[in-house]
């Protein structure tokens, strides 16, 4: 320890201690910064505080001493314990920056242009709880004559999950100018995501292709959650199941194929577990306020009957996503 600087704050402690004013004070208070380029811990520090105070004091009571010696072991595991939290810190802030940069390369690389198809009217909302999204959709125009859209949720978060749905997007591409009906995509894409992905991740996945030829819209379902079908005519939601297992779970699974006619004014919803499982501080959601909400927004376009239940449902989840949000809607136009 330098003895130069031991002997500095002996004076400056000596002077503050005779004339308690705030010159002395702030003199004390620069000086730490000698102790800083002179790399002294505050351990040792506050032995030279201790011998100053010997010399200084020297009838002062034994137990005033051992204070100090306890203060010193108190520092030391501070010092250890500071450093340890300082380097979580560090580590946090560079995760949080790899976190920023793969979200911004997951945003780049899975973004999807909505098509713009004569007769249906489309719209959706895809927004991540946080950084990283385990949510994809996916839109595809075949020919002037189809349109296709793919709604994945991924089982996991982060950037494991977001590397998944590269593995889905690049079998999606693959399949962009193929005429393949709605189960075999689910075919194709299980086999990636099972030779590909690790055991532990799973993708729930719904496909629909709709045929502007019948105005019929045909679909297959890895294990997603079931879309909605309105039904203009009748006034009334049904559910468009098909069964199938999740992707990823085995290899060879076949996909059930199912389809419905859209009659102007019907429209078609599919949506991800972050919009059905809404959580509000009562408990979940039923499906009836999500019903509710649509029909309040039937005569609006797509886009504005998907913003409005995004707004209402962010709302009442006050003002915080539990899981990733993500809501499609395929509308067959009214001919004017």
């Amino acid at each position: 320890m330098p003895k130069k600087t031991t002997e500095q704050y002996k004076e400056i402690l000596h002077k503050y201690m005779d004339s308690q004013n705030e010159q002395d004070l702030y003199v004390g208070q620069k000086f730490s910064r000698e102790f800083i380029e002179k790399e002294i811990s505050p351990e040792d520090v506050i032995g030279i505080h201790k011998a100053s105070l010997q010399e200084m004091l020297p009838d002062a009571p034994s137990a005033l001493w051992h204070s100090f010696d306890f203060l010193i072991e108190v520092m030391i595991h501070y010092g250890l314990a500071l450093q340890e939290h300082q380097s979580l810190i560090r580590k946090q802030e560079e995760l949080d920056i790899e976190m920023k940069i793969a979200a911004q390369v997951q945003n780049t690389l899975l973004k999807t242009k909505v098509p713009h198809y004569l007769g249906l009217d489309v719209g959706y909302v895809s927004v991540p709880a946080k950084q990283m999204s385990g949510d994809y959709i996916y839109f595809m125009n075949k020919d002037e004559d189809h349109i296709s859209v793919a709604i994945a949720d991924v089982i996991g978060k982060g950037i494991p999950a977001a590397l998944c749905m590269s593995i889905i997007k690049l079998g999606m591409d693959r399949l962009r100018h193929s005429h393949v009906n709605p189960g075999s995509v689910l075919e194709v894409i299980n086999r990636q995501v099972e030779e590909n992905i690790d055991d532990s991740m799973f993708i729930s996945m719904f496909y629909g292709e709709y045929s502007e030829i019948n105005s019929v819209f045909t679909y297959a379902s890895a294990g997603h959650e079931p879309a909605l079908h309105y039904c203009h005519k009748e006034k009334k939601f049904y559910e468009l199941d098909a069964d199938g297992l999740l992707l990823g779970v085995q290899n060879g699974v076949m996909y059930e194929e199912r389809s419905v006619i859209l009659k102007e004014g019907d429209f078609i919803v599919m949506m991800t577990d972050g919009v059905t499982e809404t959580k509000t501080e009562t408990g979940f959601i039923s499906e009836l306020v999500i019903q509710e909400l649509l029909l309040e927004m039937k005569d609006d376009s797509a886009q504005q009957m998907v913003d409005v239940v995004y707004e209402r449902l962010l709302e009442m989840q006050e003002f915080t996503l539990h899981d990733d949000f993500t809501i499609v809607i395929l509308k067959k136009e009214v001919s004017s």
